[in-house]
């Protein structure tokens, strides 16, 4: 039941740690023997100056990479953001070349994030700021923390180790919101554990219960699978249980503070 967890887990970890990705190897052996016959072809038709720079991940790839939770999460609450066009939004920790770009595309927001940025950004106002410290109370009306709240406490980003790191995020994130104000947080559920220092996974019953005493009640629950699947979850009570026995799935959380 659990090989297919393995070896994904093995696979990103020479891929993205050491540089040896299993599946892009496979792609380029795949692609090798139309690049061959392609390039042959072209040699034949052609008598100028040439250099040969294989390309063979491309050969048969869709236009895009779209069967990913990364690229749903940000399209998602970026239109979401889009559509409720509150007076100030502040970002905690999300991907500055995805949802950040996504959003400043169309109006300015605030960063927070622990790493340093060395180049200012069009309609991006940064700072350099840990989520488990002190944070401003009733800061904005607006709030989106996205796949970044399971690395607070790992120490992967140059955090401090703080195995209450989660905790003291959801603590600080209702913090910064207003009364009234919307929070948007996707995180990994299913079976509760850390995967140190990569990340954690919440069962997402604990997750709700973080949440809600902090004053911050869910209004709506989006799940993305590692492929792409998105299904909104209507009948929350009764699919909570399920989900925290899943092994993985991307939680996309809307939660509004009273």
């Amino acid at each position: 039941m659990r090989l297919r967890p393995t070896l994904e887990s093995w696979n990103w970890f020479l891929s993205t740690q050491l540089g040896l990705d299993l599946r892009r190897l496979a792609r380029s052996l795949l692609g090798a023997l139309p690049f061959i016959a392609a390039a042959y072809s072209f040699r034949r038709q052609y008598r100028g100056a040439w250099q040969l720079r294989p390309c063979l991940q491309d050969w048969g790839e869709e236009v895009g990479s779209i069967n990913n939770e990364y690229f749903w999460q940000d399209l998602l609450v970026a239109q979401a953001i889009h559509k409720a066009n509150p007076i100030h939004h502040v970002d905690v920790g999300s991907r500055l070349d995805g949802f950040i770009a996504q959003v400043a595309s169309f109006r300015t927001l605030e960063v927070f994030d622990v790493r340093p940025l060395q180049r200012a950004i069009p309609r991006v106002q940064f700072t350099q700021r840990d989520l488990m410290q002190n944070v401003p109370v009733a800061y904005c009306d607006s709030l989106s923390c996205l796949h970044a709240l399971e690395h607070f406490g790992l120490g992967r980003y140059g955090d401090a180790i703080d195995p209450a790191g989660s905790e003291k995020g959801i603590s600080n994130l209702a913090r910064l919101l207003q009364s009234g104000g919307t929070l948007y947080l996707s995180t990994p559920i299913g079976r509760e554990r850390v995967i140190f220092n990569a990340n954690r996974v919440f069962d997402p019953r604990r997750l709700l219960a973080l949440a809600e005493s902090q004053g911050l009640q869910l209004q709506s629950l989006t799940t993305i699978s590692p492929k792409g699947v998105i299904l909104s979850i209507n009948d929350i009570v009764s699919e909570l249980d399920f989900l925290g026995k899943e092994d993985y799935n991307l939680g996309l959380f809307v939660l509004r503070k009273q």
